[in-house]
């Protein structure tokens, strides 16, 4: 598509203007930013990415991320004069309630989006995941149809450069050798607080060359060389592209150019003006777009639009020259379940005593073989957590088709790569280490959750019971840290039976992602009253054990390896003359959702409700009440075998029960 420079230079100064007046309108946001780079997305938009504003999830579209999510404007004006649904009113209502130009671009918010990006980091880190899961597709396909050939384009800032998030994540890219990552680095030396230079000196494309990446430097305001490099990195083959780019913050403001003011306040009104003049831009009406501008674009959406016709041709040819693997594309591109599924696990699931890790790690190997979408890993970690998909290979350069992910030690990075996998579409993805370094992970879980993630974490080592390596790796609040997270579901499963609805509610809730806690420690397989139903467990919580004399006079509700726990405390209790009944809790998300009639079916007003998990006390008192017990763990653990640290944190019948007895007494 040849476009003539009058024109190009008329584009860019409609990208530009459309962000200055929308971020002047708002009185909030960051002009600056979108002024600079309005260059380089021109290119990107105009000559190499691949979209259909009619069709946005077209699957073998080309992804752009702005990492630097705090230019959304730039994102949102590309958007609106691609011919995304995103009228211009959606523009002037920038940064206002319910618009869908909010501050941060978010996925499940406004079309065109591809990923919620915001805190610095996480766009570029995401975006390995996606380039990655775009290469496992291709593996998996190309060699009958070229149906997975999209690449992903990003632009990041100093500040996503800095965080150490991007440093794992670029390094595994590197290290995969992710040809079809290609992103450019902002390189404006502005911060909020001043130049970078006063924080920032390192030579940023000598750190990407040594992570393994094709590093070029440019102006990034040359037409000419933006083209160049993009052509240069379109054709590399072997390695993920890192374009540096200078670039002067607020271009062409005279006063607030290459300043910190440019950065995340409005130019203001007289700025605007002077702007406007320096540029040969009408100063009305505000909002401007030439026709001419609004042509080109057109015109670049009608080539990818003819590229999605073209590729439905592909697709539908591979279904009816080879209808198994047209088959299984179609089942990984909508994530397909087997109805059956629950069932299924339900009959994978050691009916034994067991580490909840191995009788979910054996459950996993079932719902692998079920869901050709399940993919993941471990952040160095597989022998402790069990979750290796056996008999399907490791992902590696060169070679794609494996469905394990070595992620090594860099907890922060496989939790963006997770994501950045769920958002390639195809798969369902996992990710796995011990439940103390999800602290490592929970910005990661945050956007998963606010983006609405089909993603599954997997956490281990899940109370101070992991036993003698002590207290830095015993975790005690992040169970209820995770649980506070808005749209995760935190599931702790109790024994097998509840290990395959853990992995059922996994694989099928698809609008946020689950975590998973396991226990290193061996549970007993819990005994289950005659005409159990199963599906009563992916209600969230459930009656385990009953008292034989109704109503309950108490109630133990318990998490994970507190409820054999709990059955045992049950004992003592009913033998000094209480009605007892036992509720196991595997997600409480899931249970608090249920219909109220549910709810007070399980728990009944008028008992006494105790709570039971190796943690911390204070959240559970929401569900217990005032007058209710909560039974845990307020500070760190110690260095000990489990059995020991039971004995020794009073979790064992005896101990339990009596502190039942007493708040009765009380």
């Amino acid at each position: 598509m040849q476009i003539d420079e009058t024109l190009v230079k008329k584009a860019v100064q409609t990208i530009q203007m459309l962000s200055v007046d929308a971020v002047e309108k708002a009185n909030s946001g960051h002009p600056g930013t979108p002024m600079a780079l309005a260059h380089i997305a021109f290119e990107i938009w105009t000559r190499h990415l691949r979209y259909d504003p009619t069709a946005p999830h077209w699957p073998d579209r080309d992804r752009f991320v702005l990492s630097a999510g705090h230019a959304s404007m730039l994102l949102y004006s590309l958007i609106h004069l691609a011919g995304f649904d995103l009228p211009l009113d959606e523009l002037k209502h920038f940064r206002q309630l319910c618009s869908r130009t909010p501050g941060h671009p978010e996925v499940h918010i406004t079309p065109g989006v591809e990923m919620t990006t915001g805190p610095l980091g996480q766009g570029i880190s995401t975006a390995v995941g996606l380039a990655a899961g775009i290469k496992m597709m291709a593996a998996r396909f190309n060699t009958k149809a070229p149906v997975a050939t999209a690449r992903v384009f990003g632009i990041a800032s100093d500040g996503d450069i800095m965080e150490g998030i991007s440093s794992e994540a670029s390094s595994l890219a590197g290290h995969l050798g992710l040809d079809n990552l290609i992103f450019f680095y902002d390189d404006n030396n502005i911060t909020i607080d001043g130049k970078a230079s006063l924080s920032f000196s390192e030579d940023v494309g000598k750190r990407y060359e040594a992570y393994g990446w094709f590093v070029q430097h440019i102006d990034g305001h040359d037409h000419a060389q933006i083209r160049e490099a993009l052509d240069r990195a379109v054709a590399e083959l072997s390695r993920p592209s890192l374009i540096v780019a200078k670039t002067i913050i607020a271009r062409d403001a005279p006063n607030k150019a290459n300043t910190s003011k440019a950065h995340g306040e409005p130019l203001g009104a007289k700025e605007i003006e002077l702007t406007k003049k320096a540029i040969g831009w009408p100063l009305e009406p505000t909002f401007f777009v030439p026709d001419e501008v609004r042509a080109l674009f057109a015109e670049r959406a009608e080539e990818g639009k003819k590229a999605r016709e073209a590729w439905n041709e592909i697709v539908r040819a591979l279904e009816q020259g080879d209808p198994e693997t047209g088959a299984l594309y179609r089942r990984m591109t909508t994530r397909e379940l087997p109805e059956n599924l629950f069932e299924e696990l339900c009959k994978a699931a050691p009916r034994k005593t067991g580490a909840t890790r191995a009788l979910a790690g054996t459950i996993e190997q079932r719902a692998a073989a079920l869901v050709p979408s399940l993919v993941g890993g471990s952040a160095d970690l597989n022998p402790s957590t069990k979750t290796y998909i056996e008999g399907a290979g490791a992902v590696q350069k060169g070679d794609f088709g494996g469905r394990n992910i070595h992620f090594g030690i860099r907890e922060h990075a496989m939790g963006a790569f997770v994501n950045g996998l769920a958002l390639a579409e195809s798969f369902i993805p996992f990710g796995s280490t011990f439940l103390v370094f999800s602290d490592y992970m929970r910005p990661a879980i945050r956007m998963a959750a606010l983006s609405r993630l089909h993603a599954i974490f997997i956490f281990t080592h899940d109370s101070i019971f992991l036993g003698e390596d002590g207290p830095t790796h015993q975790p005690i609040e992040h169970l209820w840290a995770l649980r506070l997270i808005p749209n995760v579901d935190v599931v702790r499963p109790a024994d097998g039976l509840e290990c395959a609805a853990a992995w059922t509610h996994a694989l099928t809730r698809n609008n946020g992602p689950t975590l998973m806690a396991l226990s290193r420690q061996n549970l007993p397989d819990l005994p289950r009253p005659e005409g159990f139903d199963p599906k009563v467990m992916l209600r969230g919580a459930y009656v385990l054990s009953d008292s034989a004399v109704q109503p309950p006079t108490v109630i133990l509700m318990a998490t994970g390896s507190e409820v054999s726990l709990a059955l045992e405390a049950k004992k003592l209790l009913e033998a000094s003359g209480d009605r007892v009944r036992v509720v196991s809790v595997p997600c409480l998300e899931v249970f608090l959702r249920q219909d109220q009639a549910y709810r007070e079916s399980v728990l009944p007003v008028g008992s006494l409700r105790v709570s039971i998990e190796a943690g911390v006390t204070t959240p559970w008192r929401a569900i217990v009440g005032e007058k209710g017990l909560t039974i845990g763990h307020d500070d760190f653990g110690s260095s000990a075998p489990d059995k020991d640290l039971a004995k020794h944190f009073g979790f064992v019948p005896e101990v339990v029960a009596e502190k039942v007895r007493s708040m009765k007494r009380s």
